[in-house]
This record gives C-alpha cells, sequence and structure tokens, in this order.
C-alpha cells in the first residue's frame, strides 16, 4: 500500500491528536454552590480528581471513539493506494499486438465457452495497467504518463504521452483488429525511441527512460531481427491458451493447364495446430456459386527440435514469450499441413472463393479459435494465348520449347532481321505480348546520344544476354563453371522447377554492385532469381516500361536443355510476363501487404 499525500496526513496528525487528547486533561471550570449533602456527589468529586493537572487519562470509550474517528480521517486524507502489480513510476509506452491472430477467441482462458477475442483480452488488461498508474496528488505535481502504439505489419500512434487515465483508455478502446500478419520491429523500434530517458537542459539524460508493456499472443517472426541493448525495458503479456487449435488456409492458388488454358487446378493448403489429426471440409465457390466440396484429412501438429528463437507458425494455434535471440535446441510443436486440389473448366474469368470448416465439434477446448483464417479468395483472369516474338540465332531447343505452348502466334526472327521489331530508342514496332530474346540485345540510342544493348520497352525474357544498366548487370568476364548454388523457389517463373540438377560450363562473372559500372541501377529494380559461382544466373528486371527475365548464361553451354525444367521455365516464364502485360493473375498478396501492379 502507498499514499498519495503523506506529508499533507501527517501535518494533520501533528495538530489535531494532541489538540484533541489535551481537551480530556483541561480542568472544568465549575460555579459555587451551597448543597445539603455530598452523598450523592461522588461521582463529581471523582471528576474533579481526573481534572487535576499531571494525571494520568482513564479509560473514557469516547476518547477512543473519538481518535478512531480521527485517525480514519487522516488516512482518507492521505489517499492510500493498493497496487496489484503495479508497474514503477515514470513514463510507460503501451504496445498492442492487432494483427489477425488477435482475433483468435481464445482471450478468456478460464471460459472457453465465453469466445473472448485476444484483442479483446489484451485491452482490458491494459486498462487495468492503466487504472494502477500513479496520479498527481496534492503536495506531489507530478504522476505517472504513458503513450499507446498499437501495431501489425506497421506500427501507429494511437495516443502520445499523457498522465490523463481517460484519455489513455480512450486510445486503449479504440483499437481495432486486422487481418494482417504481425511484425514487431516496427513497433518496438517507435518504442524504443519514444522510452528513451528525457534529456533535460543543463542537465542531460534524466530518469531510465520508460518501461515498455507488450500485449500480445506471441509468435512475432521477427523478433530474431532486434537486437537488445541494456537500456531496453520490456515486460510481456501474454495473451490467449498454448493449447489453442487453428485450422486455417495458409496457401492459395490457382493455374491454368499450358495444353488446354480453360482447365483450371485450384490448390489449397491447410493447416492444424491440434495434435491430433483433423478432418475438414474445403467449399470452392466460383462467382459466389457453390462449386464444388472437398473432405481431407489435415494431420496433427508434430513435435520436433527446434532451435529456440525461431518462430513457426501463424500465431493463432497458441501464445509463447518473444525471445530475444537464437538459442539452444528445443522442443517445439510444428503444425500439420495438407490440402486439396479442386479441377473445373472456366474459359473465362472469376471469382474464387474458399472456405474451410471443420468436422465434429463439441468440445470447446477443441474448437477453432481463429475464423479470419478460414476463407481466402483468390481473382482467376480470363484464358487468353499469347503472341510471342522469337529472335534467335537458331537455337532449336528454345524454338521448340516454345512451340509447345499453346500460344496464339509465334513469330521467329533472326538477329539479322530483328531491326523492324524495335525503333531506335527500344519501342516495339510490332505488338506482342512477350519478346524472346536469344542471344541478342537491340542496341539503343541514350538520351546522351551515345548508344547501348539494352532491353528494349515491352515483356522481354533475355537468354544469354547481358543487358546495360540500370536495367541489367555489368558483366566483367568470363566466369567458373557452376552449380545453382541458390534460388527462389517460390518465384512463379521458377516453381516447381529441380534448379539444384543445373550444370553450367561456361558462365559470366557479374558484378551486384548498384554504382560505378551500373550507374543508375537501382536495388529495386533488379532482383536475383537464381545465383552461381560467379554471380546471378537468372535475375528479373522492372521499371515503369519494362519487366524482363534475364539469364546470364547460353543454355547450350549447360545441361539444362535435355531437362524437362528447362521447358516449364521456357512455360512459366512466357506465361508469367505475358499475364503482367494485361491482368493480375500472377500476382500473389497476403492481408497486410501493399498490392503493386505494372502500368
Amino acid at each position: 500500500m502507498t499514499f498519495v499525500t503523506p506529508m499533507l496526513a501527517a501535518i494533520a496528525a501533528a495538530v489535531m491528536i494532541p489538540s484533541l487528547v489535551i481537551l480530556y486533561f483541561l480542568k472544568l471550570r465549575r460555579r459555587d454552590a451551597e448543597i445539603s449533602s455530598t452523598l450523592l456527589w461522588r461521582k463529581a468529586i471523582e471528576d474533579l480528581q481526573a481534572n487535576a493537572p499531571f494525571q494520568t487519562l482513564r479509560n473514557n470509550i469516547l476518547l477512543i471513539l473519538q481518535l478512531i474517528a480521527l485517525i480514519l480521517g487522516l488516512l482518507a486524507l492521505a489517499q492510500p493506494q493498493w497496487r496489484a502489480g503495479a508497474p514503477a513510476a515514470g513514463r510507460h509506452v503501451i504496445v498492442i499486438d492487432r494483427s489477425g491472430s488477435m482475433q483468435a477467441t481464445d482471450g478468456d482462458p478460464d471460459d472457453p465457452e465465453a469466445r473472448l477475442t485476444r484483442l479483446e483480452k489484451a485491452k482490458a488488461e491494459a486498462i487495468a495497467l492503466v487504472e494502477n498508474l500513479r496520479e498527481p496528488g496534492l503536495t506531489d505535481a507530478s504522476g505517472d504518463e504513458a503513450m499507446v502504439v498499437a501495431f501489425d505489419t506497421i506500427a501507429d500512434r494511437i495516443c502520445n504521452f499523457t498522465s490523463s487515465k481517460a484519455e489513455l483508455k480512450r486510445a486503449i478502446e479504440s483499437i481495432r483488429p486486422t487481418n494482417s500478419p504481425t511484425k514487431f520491429v516496427p513497433a518496438f523500434e517507435t518504442a524504443r525511441a519514444f522510452a528513451k530517458p528525457q534529456e533535460v537542459e543543463g542537465r542531460g539524460l534524466v530518469g531510465d527512460g520508460a518501461r515498455v508493456h507488450l500485449f500480445s499472443d506471441g509468435r512475432l517472426p521477427d523478433i530474431t531481427e532486434i537486437t537488445p541493448s541494456s537500456n531496453d525495458r520490456l515486460t510481456y503479456y501474454p495473451i490467449g491458451r498454448s493449447t489453442s487449435v487453428n485450422l486455417g488456409i495458409v496457401g492459395l492458388r490457382a493455374e491454368r493447364a499450358f495444353d488446354d488454358p480453360s482447365q483450371v487446378s485450384v490448390f489449397v493448403s491447410v493447416q492444424n495446430s491440434d495434435t491430433a489429426a483433423r478432418k475438414v471440409d474445403v467449399q470452392l465457390a466460383v462467382d459466389g456459386q457453390i462449386a464444388a466440396v472437398r473432405e481431407a484429412t489435415i494431420p496433427g501438429a508434430r513435435v520436433e527440435d527446434v532451435q529456440q528463437g525461431s518462430q513457426q507458425g501463424s500465431g493463432a494455434g497458441a501464445a509463447s514469450a518473444p525471445a530475444s535471440a537464437a538459442g539452444p535446441m528445443v522442443k517445439q510443436t510444428l503444425p500439420g499441413v495438407s490440402g486439396v486440389v479442386f479441377t473445373l473448366e472456366r474459359a473465362g474469368g472469376a471469382v474464387l472463393t474458399v472456405r474451410v470448416r471443420a468436422q465434429g465439434g463439441g468440445d470447446a477446448s477443441k474448437a477453432d479459435v481463429l475464423a479470419v483464417d478460414d476463407v481466402g479468395y483468390l481473382v482467376l483472369p480470363p484464358a487468353r494465348r499469347l503472341a510471342v516474338a522469337l529472335v534467335t540465332p537458331g537455337n532449336l531447343f528454345i524454338r521448340s520449347a516454345l512451340e509447345a505452348l499453346p500460344l496464339a502466334k509465334l513469330d521467329v526472327y533472326t538477329p539479322g532481321a530483328a531491326g523492324q521489331l524495335f525503333d531506335e530508342v527500344g519501342r516495339p514496332l510490332q505488338a506482342y505480348d512477350v519478346y524472346v530474346l536469344d542471344s541478342w540485345l537491340p542496341t539503343v540510342r541514350l538520351a546522351d546520344g551515345t548508344s547501348a544493348a539494352k532491353l528494349p520497352t515491352g515483356k522481354v525474357l533475355g537468354l544469354n544476354v547481358t543487358p546495360a544498366p540500370p536495367l541489367g548487370l555489368v558483366s566483367t568476364g568470363a566466369g567458373e563453371p557452376t552449380i545453382v548454388l541458390k534460388h527462389e523457389r517460390d518465384h512463379p517463373a521458377l516453381r516447381n522447377i529441380a534448379m539444384d540438377a543445373l550444370l553450367v560450363s561456361a558462365s559470366r562473372k557479374i558484378s551486384r554492385e548498384v554504382g560505378g559500372g551500373n550507374a543508375g541501377a537501382s536495388a529495386g529494380a533488379i532482383k536475383v532469381l537464381a545465383e552461381g559461382v560467379s554471380g546471378p544466373l537468372i535475375y528479373e528486371v522492372t521499371d515503369a516500361s519494362t519487366r524482363g527475365i534475364v539469364t546470364t548464361f547460353d543454355v547450350l553451354s549447360s545441361n539444362w536443355p535435355l531437362d524437362a525444367g528447362f521447358v516449364l521455365f521456357m512455360a512459366q516464364s512466357t506465361q508469367y510476363l505475358g499475364q503482367e502485360a494485361s491482368d493480375t493473375g500472377s500476382l500473389q498478396i497476403r492481408p497486410g501487404q501493399t498490392l503493386e501492379q505494372q502500368l
């Protein structure tokens, strides 16, 4: 227990308690009167003795009651406070997770039937924290200050530092959940910036800085990116149950068959955080009409040895304390994943809706606690055949791979005749969806009057070329024989291709530095898709007028043409580039991400 105004109560007690006691020491003044007998005045005689100076007080119930009443009044004047787990006095930063997993309905572990969301529980605990903050008193003008930060993939300051509890409560109550994933780094950097000790002119830094209070269900995938310091003071308040069950969609993709674009395959992946296998019904709706329902059995979560600090899963299945750094190997439960494949015939475009519903039920502790990931949407663009122009000195492997595709048109040019495709600044003179350039690039006149071999305007698949910057990387000579050291497995052009089997006997040394010989290139314009010993083997380039995929090696100097993966690469690359020209068929975004579309 603490007191807000102890000095004021002490001063009042020093004056009032002695004054009350002195009243019982005072000798009463009485008038003289003649009486017939003192037999009945014994009490009066005793009273005279009690009022004699320097005699001790006798037991007096009235005095005791008056002292008790006075002491209670003084305690009220001192303003006592009882704090259960109250934070230390000073400045506080309240950080609340509002990501999609905070919509899970296991906020009240003691009552699963209550279906209280984690965000509602987090806000209730944050308000309780605000109630325990120290307020300014009559003799002590200082009090605790706090600010409120809400985060998902970004961090927002909901309320700046204030000592008004009403304002802090309103700010906390105003936080609404989002469907975005969780990124803790922006929130922590924001909190750390405001948690620094205050700088007072002439005194330097004063105090220990603010304490950060994190209300989250844990599972912060970027927690290992934070480097803690000795000045960080963070208190974590775990929200939710560690045994919560979540069944949700973690992958959704649609592909048209290469030989018949009207045939569509829809791939759905479902995750299960329960330790037991669960049966689910997966429903596919096309433009709002139910097209099919499939039953799937999702395996139970498994326990594996993982490095402490690595984060797995979406966060809805369990609440865990954030780790500050990678540590020793520990046992961790990893969700089970499986799914279904739908096939349908659809030449036109459509909006696909997929829903997942768990079978059975009855046990509230085994209910799916998160509903937001039980539904997914996919925009299916209309089927279309691409018009492709191929410039090649005579590579039969490239030509045969393109001829095997269901293209609307394939026109083949030699490098000598390719001048009719582009003007002097690289703009197309003939309309094609994709230009495939094998060992040849147009010579483009630059703004300073010079010329260089560059990627033209449009959608370009460049094979065995090294375009000039900014949409290109600099070749510094012949490279070493190499294999693919790493590649982007999820990129649409490389999906389902075993790049590990690719052997390149003659590569190029490619510089990835921005600046110098690569002046004008921007880090966002070039994305490396596959890399070998001497540098990038395949990369993607993008600007306002050009989108391309470039291979820096000759396919004839590799074993790739003899592999089915080469045909798949040619098909997926042209389809990826061609779709970008007119629709969003190859775009994949998650809630909270920014939609970027090439115009």
